[in-house]
């Protein structure tokens, strides 16, 4: 005999809150993702329609010509025409901005759909928002691993919201990167460290930062065998996560490598990164960890320059501390320690300093954590403010703009 529904549910079953816990996760994921590109989407729209000419651009662009600015070209660029064997020079005899400084797996699939028939520019965007849709999806399974249903799912809308999340249907290829991370993650917290083998395969040649997890594999080996006691960790485990970490260091080395051999300068790819911080701080050499001070001192002049980085580093550490950060744990807080490594050894901050940190998106999980309604609607409002500010700084382009995406 069929169980009598409670009379509440029978009254409320059709109410949008009801209805929306009934859905599977992954609808609801699909729901969050595609309101907030919506959302985005209207802004875009309304700046576009307030943009005058450009270098990229007419007055006035449609939606996806607006979505394909910036470094969008250097992906079309490659997807028509592969990688230059000679270096381009600049006036002053250094190496020039070239297409070395960009990955080959997005643009692969830019040509592999332009093949098809699609324009470059629409099937950039499409590469983009579909990838940013996985990322979302896996992103919710992964903060699933650390926090309660209502709370996984408020991260996966702070990170569709995010001041830097137009990025996620814009004509570069940090989404498919999200996704590639986010994989990796998934798998790296499960302990199934050989299937993270082909994603860092990939993903190495899609964005920058398999070198950053690399480290976190290697940390990750010395927390585990630390505790080894009480969290086993057997002989086949171990050979495992060291396989990882050799492998993501190596893949994390081979696109410099491949570029010394197709161009026969072994600071080719190295060179053409340091191009583009030349218009700030004139040219010089690679030198590890002093590129945030050499911003400081730019930005904000000296000594107020060094105390501000110095500042940031401490309130990160701090933050890593805090009570809604531990409850991702110790894997996650790695992969924030090794990529905030990464960048403050590499990385000179500059108008992209807020793309690039967006592979930090598992502090979205932390934001999440506090389920006050006050609270979380006045999160996403402020971040829908804060992604407006980001796309009039950094994507609308005003004559000669220096503010790059």
């Amino acid at each position: 005999m069929r169980a009598r529904e409670p009379d509440w549910f029978r009254v409320h079953r059709w109410s949008p809150r009801v209805r929306w816990r009934l859905l599977p996760w992954w609808a609801r994921v699909i729901l969050v993702y595609g309101a907030s590109r919506v959302v985005t989407t209207v802004f875009l729209l309304c700046f576009a329609a307030a943009q005058p000419a450009s270098q990229w651009t007419g007055a006035h662009p449609g939606l996806v010509e607006y979505s394909t600015m910036w470094d969008s070209r250097w992906y079309a660029w490659i997807a028509d025409a592969g990688y230059p064997s000679e270096l381009p020079l600049a006036d002053d005899g250094h190496v020039a901005e070239n297409r070395w400084a960009f990955l080959p797996v997005y643009p692969g699939l830019i040509a592999a759909l332009s093949f098809l028939g699609v324009p470059w520019d629409l099937a950039a965007v499409l590469i983009a928002t579909a990838a940013g849709l996985g990322a979302a999806l896996v992103f919710h399974r992964l903060m699933s691993r650390f926090l309660e249903p209502d709370r996984a799912m408020f991260a996966v809308v702070v990170f569709c919201v995010a001041p830097a999340s137009p990025v996620l249907q814009l004509g570069y290829a940090e989404s498919l990167g999200f996704l590639l991370l986010a994989v990796a993650l998934l798998l790296l917290v499960d302990r199934r460290y050989l299937l993270l083998l082909p994603v860092l395969a990939l993903w190495a040649f899609t964005r920058p930062g398999a070198l950053a997890f690399a480290l976190t594999l290697a940390l990750h080996w010395i927390v585990r065998w630390i505790r080894r006691r009480s969290d086993p960790f057997p002989p086949p485990e171990r050979w495992a996560a060291a396989i990882a970490a050799v492998f993501s260091g190596a893949v994390g080395l081979a696109w410099p490598g491949i570029a010394w051999m197709a161009t026969g300068d072994p600071a080719a790819y190295t060179d053409t990164e340091l191009a583009w911080r030349s218009a700030y701080i004139g040219r010089g050499e690679l030198m590890p960890f002093t590129a945030w001070f050499q911003s400081g001192d730019w930005w904000i002049g000296r000594p107020l320059g060094t105390i501000a980085v110095v500042a940031l580093v401490v309130a990160f550490v701090l933050v890593l501390f805090t009570p809604a950060v531990r409850r991702l744990g110790i894997d996650l807080r790695l992969w924030l320690v090794s990529y905030a490594t990464y960048l403050l050894a590499v990385f000179f901050p500059q108008s992209s300093t807020f793309r690039i940190l967006a592979p930090m998106f598992p502090l979205a999980g932390a934001l999440a954590v506090p389920r006050a309604r006050w609270y979380r609607w006045t999160l996403v409002a402020v971040l829908l403010a804060l992604q407006v500010g980001w796309l009039w700084i950094c994507w609308v382009i005003i004559g000669s703009d220096w503010t790059p995406p």
